[in-house]
């Protein structure tokens, strides 16, 4: 399944793997070497432990590498904003209370709601792709459900 994401998301990924192979396995590497300097290796909870977080790492490092390998950067260029749809900035209005919100749909790799990001896959997401400015959206969120309006779409 190819992995959707924008070419700023392509970027931290590659990036994020390069320090996790330059610099994690190194460290992990080092600190079993240590500790199996320190002789009987079956009662040395220092060896179990950074055993463990070498599994981890090179397990993520992997789960990277296959998202590199399904990449499909999106050209951002081709973009519309006619319709809500990836990589779209929606301003959407609570019907009940008035609220306007602001998100950017992306890929589930690049979803941070700190900077307003939200994963294509949550509900509210889901509720919008397809849907063009003045619609009424009701979307089953995790209180039950709420209404509402796509105020503007832009990229």
């Amino acid at each position: 399944m190819a992995t959707y994401m924008t070419e700023e998301g392509y970027k931290k990924v590659l990036e994020e793997l390069q320090y996790l192979e330059s610099v994690e396995r190194p460290r992990i590497s080092k600190q079993i070497a240590e500790a199996r300097d320190k002789g009987d290796l079956s009662e040395n909870a220092e060896y179990d432990a950074a055993k463990e977080a070498q599994g981890m790492l090179e397990m993520k490092i992997s789960q990277m590498k296959d998202m590199i390998a399904s990449a499909r950067v999106i050209d951002e260029s081709k973009l519309k904003t006619d319709t809500v749809q990836l990589l779209n900035k929606v301003t959407i209005k609570n019907v009940a209370n008035g609220q306007t919100m602001t998100y950017t749909i992306v890929s589930e790799n690049e979803a941070n709601l700190k900077e307003r990001k939200i994963a294509i896959s949550t509900p509210i997401a889901k509720g919008l792709v397809g849907k063009k400015v003045g619609d009424k959206v009701e979307i089953t969120v995790p209180t039950g459900k709420m209404t509402f309006e796509i105020m503007e779409i832009s990229i």
